[in-house]
């Protein structure tokens, strides 16, 4: 079974007001353990030789990741270790919606300390907000891909192919000052990458190099 339709099996035995869940997936082979590392890094997980810990929270998407890792052959077992549901003087009503900027800082401050290199994207809430949004995200050279709202991006810390770390997020300032809302998401990172005579590494998608 795939993975993404493992984790569909558990989300349908959930309970309705879960607020979060403890995953472990195991890698079935181990020498791809470091592969599904890399991909992974959007949910942060812990590791254990070639099987890790997934804490998920409500709102996450676990599938986009877990299709990636099918996407690439990776195979393994997805298993829940529990599921927490909020007391009820927690209920709320939903917060407003937080600014990109923001959300960067977060994600970057969960990186390795020596990460060199990160494949991002963000998910705009409106299609309203897709031509304005691209021309100020301009400086990061965002591309289209996997949705009509949807715009990625490359950033490097120190060199090599991407935008400045710094300008990444100034321009999603830009966004937030406009009140362009979103998600942000970082799909791929590197460390301590090397450039050899190159401007650094790529990823390939839909056999694509970027």
């Amino acid at each position: 079974m795939k993975l993404v339709e493992q984790w569909h099996e558990i989300e349908a035995g959930l309970p309705e007001n879960w607020s979060s869940v403890g995953l472990t997936f195991v890698v079935a082979e181990d020498e791809r353990a470091d592969q599904a590392a890399l991909i992974l890094a959007p949910l942060a997980p812990g590791r254990t030789g070639s099987s890790f810990r997934l804490h998920v929270r409500r709102g996450q998407d676990p599938a986009r990741v877990l299709r990636r890792l099918d996407h690439n052959g990776i195979r393994g077992r997805v298993d829940l270790v529990g599921a927490e549901a909020p007391a009820p003087e927690q209920t709320r009503a939903p917060e407003r919606e937080r600014p990109l900027a923001e959300q960067w800082d977060e994600l970057v401050g969960k990186l390795p300390s020596d990460w060199s290199d990160v494949y991002a994207e963000v998910e705009l809430n409106s299609s309203d907000f897709l031509q304005r949004g691209a021309l100020l995200l301009a400086p990061v050279n965002p591309a289209r891909y996997d949705g009509p709202t949807t715009l990625r991006f490359r950033a490097a810390r120190v060199s090599g192919y991407g935008v400045a770390a710094s300008m990444a997020r100034r321009c999603l300032e830009r966004l937030d000052r406009e009140h362009i809302t979103g998600h942000l998401r970082i799909l791929n990172v590197l460390s301590a990458t090397s450039h050899v005579a190159t401007q650094g590494p790529v990823w390939r998608v839909g056999g694509r190099a970027v």
